[in-house]
């Protein structure tokens, strides 16, 4: 069940509202519902959600429970190692089993490994978990004593199968206690009606050309049909993510939760460590905060640095994906963010902002072709393609058909609306604006969510490309 779903939408979402808000048991139908909304798509993994829970809620006790450091050392490790282990046996199993029998074969020796479904959501909620355990190691938030309303926290469902990653620490004061005045009301529902015409207007308008583009044979397509495709990828990936984050950012606030951003504009970057800095900022900052600055940051000289770099980028293209088109992807970036601590960074700061911009974005669209190919030699023969080296095809795929009007007009918005750089000076001066014609933004919400109802009742194509994380 997905946010833009007419299930989700007009059934599931206000029958909970609605005993949410009557009902004084908060937590309670919150924990209730998300389990609901987690077994609508996944009912055989509702035990192994609730299993991480306990396991973090248990293991969380025990280190605050330990006398003396190494005690408290060694339940965290323990609790971290076990959040592992069920992502390493989920995801990961079968991509380095067929490591190791490519490695085995000259000698005769494999393993065989049984086909694993990915549960939904996994990598988010071990994450959280993990998180969980390490701030309560350093003493950066208190134990939860109720296992309940930890289990609440776990698996809330806005931000249970796509993010963001919502620490602990960050909505503790809230799972005691939250206020939902109406102001946040509206504000929450704006912003969820922001988010699914972020996700139904432009980044399923923009799929469908993409996936029909990258389902081609490269060698048969030009060169002006494959940039159309990762030019039409790059934007449905930003607001595919972007537009679910911003639904699921607008539930919490209706549900009296204050969500972390995950996306400020991240094309508009001018270098790609600003764009790390806007993009997927709960996994960024993740990351940053409990695996590059325990290994050492910036703080060990620069060799040290770039090695941090390139591990934490490495991983993080792992946990995007057991294949090694997203480990290709997280080194691009990771090299690319060593290149800039080379010296580029500078070199782009003194560049006109346009060309910096250009750059960036060039990057970015490079690395989305090994993120979207389905195998490393796809994304190979895309990129040749794409710089004009592949030779042309006797009969050329018309690639034209695959890009459609609607296509072009939600490719065209999406763009403007990503890359145009605005000063906070002037965002706050279209905020004033905005704020002052109250009636013109209403009116401009509702025309979007009935374009999305009429979306919907059509039946158009609506996938989400962050299930397959």
């Amino acid at each position: 069940m997905v946010f833009s779903s007419a299930t989700f939408l007009f059934y599931f979402f206000p029958l909970f509202l609605f005993l949410y808000y009557v009902l004084p048991w908060k937590n309670g139908v919150l924990l209730i519902g998300s389990l609901l909304f987690y077994a609508w798509g996944e009912p055989r993994f509702v035990p192994l959600l609730l299993a991480s829970a306990l396991l973090n809620y248990g293991v969380g006790w025990l280190i605050n429970a330990a006398r003396g450091e190494r005690r408290r050392q060694a339940m965290l490790v323990l609790g971290v190692l076990a959040n592992l282990a069920f992502l390493m046996y989920y995801k990961y199993i079968g991509f380095f089993a067929g490591i190791y029998n490519q490695l085995a074969q000259p000698l005769g020796h494999g393993v065989t490994v049984p086909a694993v479904v990915l549960p939904l959501g996994i990598s988010f909620f071990t994450f959280q978990g993990i998180s969980y355990l390490i701030d309560l190691y350093r003493r950066d938030i208190e134990v939860q004593s109720s296992f309940w309303r930890f289990a609440m926290y776990k698996a809330m469902f806005p931000q249970l199968i796509a993010g963001p990653i919502v620490r602990y620490r960050q909505i503790a004061h809230e799972i005691e206690h939250r206020d939902l005045p109406n102001a946040r009301l509206w504000a929450g529902f704006r912003q969820f009606i922001i988010g699914l015409a972020q996700k139904m207007l432009i980044a399923n308008t923009v799929a469908l050309s993409a996936d029909r583009l990258f389902a081609q044979d490269p060698s048969q397509l030009t060169t002006a049909g494959a940039w159309i495709g990762i030019a039409c990828y790059t934007i449905q990936i930003l607001f595919d993510f972007g537009g679910y984050s911003n639904m699921a950012i607008g539930i919490g606030h209706m549900l009296g939760f204050t969500y972390p951003p995950n996306f400020q504009r991240p094309y508009a970057s001018l270098s790609m460590t600003e764009f790390w800095r806007r993009w997927h900022i709960s996994l960024s900052s993740w990351f940053r905060d409990y695996l590059y600055i325990p290994l050492g940051g910036n703080r060990h000289g620069p060799l040290r640095t770039y090695l941090n770099l390139g591990l934490v980028f490495l991983l993080c293209g792992l946990w995007h994906g057991a294949a090694w088109t997203f480990v290709i992807w997280g080194l691009w970036h990771g090299a690319l963010l060593v290149l800039e601590r080379l010296g580029l960074g500078a070199l782009l700061a003194r560049l006109p902002s346009l060309l910096s911009q250009a750059y960036t974005l060039l990057m970015v669209m490079l690395g989305w072709v090994f993120f979207r190919a389905d195998s490393v030699p796809h994304a190979l023969s895309f990129l040749r393609t794409m710089a004009g080296l592949q030779g042309e095809a006797a009969v050329p795929h018309p690639w034209q058909m695959d890009f459609t009007a609607s296509s072009a007009l939600a490719l065209a918005i999406g763009t403007l609306i990503a890359t145009v750089r605005l000063t906070p000076a002037t965002l706050r001066s279209r905020a004033a604006t905005l704020l002052q014609a109250a009636p013109l933004r209403s009116a401009a919400l509702a025309a979007a969510f009935m374009l999305c109802v009429l979306n919907m009742a059509a039946g158009t194509y609506n996938p989400f490309i962050y299930f397959r994380f």
